[in-house]
C-alpha cells in the first residue's frame, strides 16, 4: 500500500539517473527525453555547471530568508529585467504561486481605480496553476471540479476571439487580462499575432494591466526569451517559473514601470521565496541560457524538429494538426490513443498527451538535430498503423 495521496496516476518507470537529453531508469534503460520534466530541464539533466555550482553554495548556506540583504536576487532580478524589459522582480517558488502574486497585483490595481469587486479576462483552454485564485483563473472543468465555491474574480472567453473581448470593452469591473502565449495544458495552442496585439490596445484603451503567463513557454522555449516577443507587443507583468531553476523549484512576478510600485512593505511575501539555495542556480541558469545563447538554439532545432514532423508525420491519416512555437509543439490526433505515453515508453521515449489527444513535445533546448530524428522516428512507429 503507497503512502502517498493518489492525485496522480503514475506509470511504472522509475528514474534514478539524467545525462543531456537522457534518462535511465532502475534497470539501466536509457530513454530520450522529449518532455524535460514539463519544461523544466532546459539545460538538460544532470549538467556538470549547475551540479558543481549547486554543491560549492550547498556547502556554503542554504537558506536565510529575505530578511535580509539579498545580492544573489538583486543580481537574477536584473538579469531577468533586462531579458524581458520589465522593472522589478518578486521571486516565489513555483508559477501558481506566481500566478497568484499577479492576481493580488490586479486587485492592487483596481485599488488605484476604486473598482470594487474587480474582475479578470482569462481563456478557455489556459491553465494557471491549482491553487485557488489561479485555479479561478483556469476555465479548464476538470481543474475546476470539486472546489467549490470558487473566487469570482474572473470571465472565462474564447481564446483568439477578439469579439468576445470587444463585447466586455465597458464592462467596469475588468481591471486586468491574463492569458498564454501558447496554451500548454489546453492542447499547443499558439495566440494569433493580431489577437495579442489587440489585447495590448485595448488594454492600454481601458486602462486594463496586460499580464503574460510564461510559466511554459518562457526561458527561451519559444525560440526568444519570452513568447509575448513573438507578438511585438510588451506585457505589464509576467508570470514565469518551471526552466528558471532546472529543477529546483522557483517561480517568479515581473512587473513593469505601470505596476512596480504596487506592493508596498508587507503586502506580500514568501519564506522559501528566492532563497540562497534556489536563487544561486537560478542566476547560474540564466547565464549558461546567455552564454549558450538557448533561445536561438531553441528557434534553429525547434524549426527543424517541427519540419522533420510535418515531412515524415504529416501525411499519417491519425495526425490532424502539428503546431507550437520552438521547442514547444503539439502534435494533434484525430482521437485518443490508448496508453500512447506507456507505448512510447516501451520504445525508450518519453512524451507527453494533453488535452486528451496532443502529443506535447517539451525537449530540453540542448536537443540537437540527431536527437530529433530519434523522436521521429519512433513517433512514426507509434502512429504508423493508427487510422
Amino acid at each position: 500500500m503507497s503512502h502517498l495521496i493518489s492525485t496522480y496516476a503514475r506509470l511504472p518507470v522509475e528514474f534514478v539517473r539524467g545525462e543531456g537529453v537522457y534518462l535511465f531508469d532502475n534497470k539501466g534503460k536509457k530513454y530520450l527525453d522529449a518532455l524535460a520534466g514539463i519544461a523544466v530541464c532546459g539545460i538538460g539533466h544532470a549538467n556538470s555547471e549547475l551540479s558543481a555550482n549547486l554543491k560549492v553554495q550547498a556547502d556554503k548556506l542554504w537558506h536565510t530568508s529575505s530578511l535580509f540583504a539579498a545580492p544573489e536576487q538583486e543580481k537574477a532580478a536584473q538579469t531577468l529585467c533586462r531579458i524581458s524589459g520589465m522593472k522589478r522582480a518578486f521571486f516565489a517558488n513555483s508559477g501558481a504561486e506566481a500566478n497568484e502574486a499577479a492576481i493580488k497585483l490586479t486587485r492592487l490595481h483596481a485599488e488605484k481605480l476604486a473598482i470594487e469587486n474587480p474582475q479578470v479576462i482569462s481563456f478557455h483552454g489556459g491553465f494557471h496553476g491549482r491553487t485557488f485564485g489561479a485555479m479561478a483563473a483556469t476555465a479548464n472543468p476538470k481543474i475546476r471540479a470539486h472546489f467549490f465555491p470558487h473566487l469570482r474574480d474572473f470571465v472565462h472567453l474564447p481564446f483568439n476571439d477578439f469579439a468576445a473581448i470587444e463585447a466586455h470593452r465597458f464592462n467596469p469591473k475588468i481591471v486586468a487580462v491574463i492569458f498564454e502565449c501558447v496554451q500548454g495544458e489546453g492542447g499547443l495552442h499558439p495566440a494569433e499575432k493580431e489577437f495579442v496585439q489587440k489585447l495590448r490596445k485595448i488594454c492600454d484603451e481601458r486602462n486594463w494591466l496586460l499580464i503574460c503567463d510564461e510559466v511554459q513557454i518562457g526561458m527561451a522555449r519559444s525560440g526568444k526569451w519570452f513568447g509575448f516577443q513573438h507578438y511585438d507587443i510588451s506585457p505589464d507583468a509576467i508570470t514565469m517559473a518551471k526552466a528558471l531553476g532546472n529543477g529546483l523549484p522557483v517561480g517568479a512576478l515581473l512587473v513593469n514601470e505601470k505596476t512596480e510600485n504596487y506592493f508596498q512593505l508587507g503586502m506580500h511575501g514568501s519564506t522559501f521565496g528566492g532563497g540562497n539555495l534556489v536563487i544561486n542556480t537560478v542566476n547560474k541558469v540564466l547565464e549558461i541560457y546567455e552564454r549558450d545563447n538557448l533561445p536561438e538554439r531553441a528557434e534553429k532545432i525547434g524549426n527543424y524538429l517541427k519540419n522533420l514532423l510535418n515531412e515524415k508525420l504529416g501525411g499519417l491519416p491519425i495526425v490532424k494538426d502539428i503546431r507550437g512555437l520552438g521547442l514547444m509543439l503539439g502534435i494533434e490526433l484525430n482521437r485518443p490513443i490508448e496508453n500512447l505515453v506507456a507505448k512510447g515508453l516501451e520504445k525508450s521515449v518519453v512524451i507527453n498527451v494533453t488535452a486528451g489527444k496532443v502529443i506535447r513535445l517539451l525537449p530540453p533546448l540542448i536537443f540537437k538535430e540527431e536527437h530529433c530524428r530519434e523522436l521521429v522516428d519512433v513517433l512514426f512507429q507509434l502512429l504508423k498503423n493508427e487510422q
